[in-house]
């Protein structure tokens, strides 16, 4: 009996994330149907898009953006309830909207698995009762997630994480600095200010006033913006060079990164690199972060490994002076510099070599023959 999984993505890197699991999971069930929400990631691997998140990114808590999800939501559920009606809901990352959209789902009486959960250890615990009620299998992505979730009672496995497997290599840097035109002689440090506009008008202006403190201190360095694939061409402009969609090669071919704190962080590890990262943000969240937050850390090299490898400078410890002394620091200190790649191969080690969408492939198709089965008996 042919079986129908639905995949509901909320931006970009679950999109990707998703893609892989329809691509493995097509080898080894190809009868399967699978529709969702997503982008051309998952519109490659042959997925129906039901609905194209290109405005599901958008973070804010504006009117319009609570009432256009509102009616996103809406429109999923009753789609799903009346016209595709799946054996199973995939949920991936983008906790806010996917943990609402659960509860109906659930009501509506659907198996749900959730892949790349909210990151609830770290913060808003009180999520773990809408786990725990509408989720019926969590598939997390760090190792002491599980560990988190089994004390709970909740239903989970580890199944790595997709970034382990998903980096492209890079090693060809002679290559990538000739077509940049840049100098192969002079150390490179790459900015990361962020994948979304609102930690662009935080960061950017951070970031920028350090780069001056160290361009003027240092004359054997040069600079690059990463512009992420998110944003739009014109999302901001700066007088140093900006690089589009080549993320992976400067993180791997930069000598020290400044990073907006996120996933980034994890995939410099991946690549072993010397990092700092930041973040700023509304006062008002930052309050209520302090109020709902788990752990003290914020970059996941120091959450994963349970120890300070990175520097972390966030709200008003996110200065242009502090980042760019840190900078300085890990050009000149050799002990410092691999210190923080000693962090990143621990990183690495504890996050497996496991092929992660494989992994929930499987674990996907056996819970759909499961249901062959029952249906048989």
């Amino acid at each position: 009996m042919t079986k129908k999984i639905f995949i509901i993505t909320g931006e970009y890197s679950g999109d990707i994330h998703a893609s892989g699991v329809v691509r493995e999971l097509k080898k080894i069930y190809p009868d399967v149907i699978i529709e969702g929400v997503g982008e051309s990631s998952l519109e490659k691997e042959g997925v129906k898009l039901f609905l194209n998140h290109e405005k599901m990114g958008e973070v804010g808590l504006s009117f319009k953006n609570i009432i256009s999800h509102i009616f996103m939501g809406i429109n999923i559920v009753n789609y799903l309830k009346n016209v595709f009606k799946p054996d199973l809901v995939l949920l991936v990352d983008y906790g806010a909207f996917n943990l609402q959209i659960s509860k109906a789902l659930k009501k509506a009486g659907f198996k749900i698995f959730y892949f790349i959960p909210p990151q609830i250890w770290a913060s808003r615990k009180y999520r773990l009762k809408t786990i725990k009620k509408n989720i019926d299998k969590v598939l997390t992505i760090f190792p002491f997630e599980k560990e988190f979730y089994d004390k709970e009672g909740i239903n989970s496995e580890f199944v790595g994480h997709p970034i382990v497997s998903e980096l492209p290599v890079c090693d060809n840097k002679e290559a990538f600095f000739e077509k940049h035109g840049l100098d192969i002689n002079k150390k490179l440090i790459s900015i990361f200010p962020g994948s979304r506009i609102f930690e662009i008008n935080f960061m950017l202006k951070t970031f920028l006033k350090a780069v001056e403190i160290i361009q003027n201190k240092r004359n054997d360095v040069q600079f690059v913006f990463s512009h992420a694939k998110s944003l739009k061409d014109d999302a901001f402009k700066v007088k140093y060079k900006t690089i589009k969609n080549e993320n992976h090669q400067l993180l791997a071919y930069s000598d020290v990164l400044l990073l907006t704190s996120g996933t980034v962080a994890l995939e410099a590890a991946m690549y072993e690199k010397p990092m700092l990262i930041a973040y700023k943000g509304p006062l008002l969240f930052y309050i209520i972060y302090l109020m709902v937050r788990n752990i003290k850390k914020a970059c996941l090299v120091n959450i994963i490994t349970k120890k300070d490898y990175v520097d972390e400078f966030l709200m008003y410890d996110a200065t242009p002076e502090k980042i760019a002394n840190c900078a300085l620091n890990i050009l000149d200190n050799n002990k410092k510099r691999e210190y923080i790649i000693e962090g990143c191969k621990k990183t690495k080690e504890l996050l497996t070599a496991q092929h992660c969408v494989e992994v929930v492939a499987k674990i996907i198709k056996n819970e759909l023959l499961k249901e062959v089965e029952y249906e048989k008996h």
